[in-house]
């Protein structure tokens, strides 16, 4: 699980925009930018080239 006060203040860091996080896939999605950030070991990984694409459902969710 994810600190919630870590949450609270992370922004992608390509829009600048709010994360959500996925608990079942270990992510931050950011809706905005279209990115699925991994949580790895608890730490975030908040590189653009490490992120992977979230596809046309996850971004409805």
């Amino acid at each position: 699980m994810l600190d919630k006060k870590l949450l609270a203040i992370l922004v992608c860091p390509v829009s600048k925009a709010p994360l959500e996080y996925d608990q079942e896939r270990e992510e931050l999605w950011c809706k905005a930018s279209g990115l699925a950030y991994p949580v790895r070991d608890g730490i975030p990984v908040m590189l653009e080239e490490q992120a992977r694409q979230l596809t046309a459902d996850e971004k409805l969710n």
